[in-house]
């Protein structure tokens, strides 16, 4: 009985019990963080793979031919990720997998996409911007936690979306305001019907209003100082100075004293320094090679700046293109000095009257009719003579039976540099003399150093052409929209244009001397006249290749 009473009151191993049951707890504590652990780490690889996937398949959204192919073929094809913590024994081992998707839409597990969104998918390899990518499932077996009913992860994948980031290198960081856009627009992506406006004059105004043909400058974190504006306008390439061809941000301060660096293009200096050096770097800007414009200067001598040819009252319809209406220039009447002119529904008078020819839009954007032949009577002594320039030469195509300026430009320009263009110095027939000149000349203003003196368009940077984009304006400052002006955020482009720069940037007026009508304004010195060549070809082929360079580069989104 005493072994029996001691065995009842010995308390000693008492909490074995308790420890037998807490031990399933205990152990599916320690296993719930050892797998957990296992389990995180394993969504840490996969996410990896499809981060990895993500980018390397937004590299090929180029819009070619076979993006979507290409794009599925990289993610699948250039992963190398492996899941040390993957134990679910599937075929492929311990790789990160992806299915293929060679179909440019939103479905399987590469999905293309034409917002970074995610809600509008893609439909073709032009349209294909973004790409979203989702690994195939892939399963952690649990070590420890089977102890509480806890055998796997359960299927467990990763999805990333990625896109490529474009920007323009080398070219002046400048914008316009749709000039076709209405006034009562909504939609910020409006497309602008390029092809259809081959060869328009347009008129842009520099005044910050942002109405439909403004133009302005874009951000590009050099600083909005005189100086800087004027070496983004007038050096031949801007270091260091990109924009994203998909978001701008608007910056002001284009105003006239900043024209200057667009007028060097054409060989004139300024009155003060047009081509600054900015942080111990003096830039260059060249004249091109062709320099065709309405104005004059002294042979020789100092003070030989540059004024606009104008005659007086009597006779300032042949003294200079100064036309009183939208109609061409009689074949009797031929104008002294003329450059390369505007449309002619904006010609006759600082407003014109282009709605009435284009469709009733706005009245800074012409049609692209111009009279040619006061223009060749004025330089070449005759009126042009159909054919002499092919109507879809130098990369772009007029829409009428004669060529555009940019196309004349060009022309003359291969003429000059082979030293066979007539007219080349043309007297303005003043006292003290004068002259107009369509190339620079040796050692005067801004002319380079040796021949040809300016710079040759096709085979070298064309100084009057320049790649812009273009904001519906309207739409992206309605209020119905949450905005009332385009200051300090994102704006994006419904796209980018090549412009031709037909002349400089001064204040016009009918004639001289006062009398009847004389001063009827023609131009402003803050407006710039330019004719739309072409949609851009970033990096591409066309004749912009030599004076753009584009730089993508993917990024994650999500």
């Amino acid at each position: 009985m005493p072994k029996i009473s001691s065995f009842r009151s010995d308390e000693r191993g008492a909490v074995a019990a308790t420890y037998a049951i807490a031990l399933f707890g205990l152990v599916a504590i320690a296993g719930v963080g050892f797998d957990y652990a296992r389990m995180a780490g394993m969504h840490s690889e996969l996410q990896n793979g499809a981060d990895q996937a993500a980018l390397a398949a937004a590299t090929q959204l180029d819009k070619g031919s076979g993006a979507c192919a290409r794009a599925s073929a990289a993610a699948v094809g250039m992963l190398r990720n492996v899941t040390l913590l993957a134990n679910d024994g599937d075929p492929d081992g311990n790789a990160v997998t992806f299915e293929p998707e060679p179909n440019c839409d939103a479905t399987g597990f590469i999905r293309f996409w034409q917002n970074r969104e995610g809600t509008t998918a893609a439909t073709s390899d032009a349209d294909a911007r973004f790409v979203e990518v989702v690994t195939t499932p892939r399963v952690a077996r649990y070590a420890l936690t089977p102890i509480v009913d806890a055998l796997d992860s359960g299927e467990m994948r990763a999805r990333a979306m990625a896109g490529i980031g474009s920007a323009i290198c080398r070219v002046p960081p400048l914008m316009i305001c749709n000039p076709a856009e209405p006034e009562t627009n909504l939609n910020v992506l409006l497309p602008f019907d390029v092809e259809a406006n081959r060869g328009a004059g347009i008129k842009l105004v520099a005044n910050n209003s942002y109405t439909p043909g403004a133009f302005g400058f874009l951000e590009t974190g050099s600083g909005n100082s005189a100086n800087q504006l004027l070496a983004a306008l007038g050096w031949d390439v801007r270091r260091g100075d990109c924009v994203s061809i998909d978001g701008v941000e608007v910056k002001e301060g284009l105003t006239a004293s900043v024209m200057d660096g667009i007028n060097t293009r054409f060989d004139m200096p300024g009155s003060g320094n047009s081509c600054p050096t900015i942080g111990g770097v003096t830039g260059q800007c060249s004249p091109s090679i062709n320099v065709r414009k309405d104005l004059v200067r002294k042979n020789t001598g100092n003070n030989i700046s540059w004024s606009v040819h104008e005659g007086n009252a009597g006779n300032f319809a042949t003294e200079a293109y100064r036309p009183t209406s939208r109609a061409l220039y009689p074949s009797t009447v031929t104008p002294r000095i003329m450059g390369h002119p505007r449309d002619l529904c904006h010609a006759w008078s600082n407003d014109g009257d282009c709605p009435l020819v284009n469709g009733n839009q706005s009245p800074r954007l012409g049609n692209g009719e111009w009279d040619i032949d006061a223009y060749w009577r004025s330089n070449y002594g005759t009126s042009y003579p159909a054919g002499t320039i092919a109507t879809n030469s130098y990369g772009t195509l007029s829409r009428y039976t004669y060529p555009t300026r940019y196309q004349v430009y060009r022309w003359e320009s291969e003429k000059l540099l082979a030293g066979t263009l007539p007219g080349v110095v043309k007297d303005a027939g003043t006292n003290p003399a004068q002259a107009a000149y369509a190339q620079p000349q040796a050692g005067q203003m801004l002319a380079l150093p040796s021949s040809p003196y300016g710079r040759v368009p096709g085979s070298d940077l064309d100084r009057r052409r320049l790649s812009v984009a273009v904001l519906n304006c309207s739409a992206l400052t309605n209020s119905a929209n949450g905005y009332n002006n385009l200051n300090n955020r994102e704006l994006t482009p419904t796209t980018w244009i090549d412009i031709f720069m037909v002349e400089p940037a001064i204040a016009r007026s009918r004639c001289q001397g006062g009398g009847s009508g004389c001063n009827n304004r023609y131009t402003e010195n803050t407006d710039v006249y330019v004719e739309l060549i072409e949609r851009t070809d970033i990096g591409g082929s066309s004749g912009a290749n030599l004076q753009t360079i584009r730089r993508d580069v993917p990024y994650l989104i999500e």
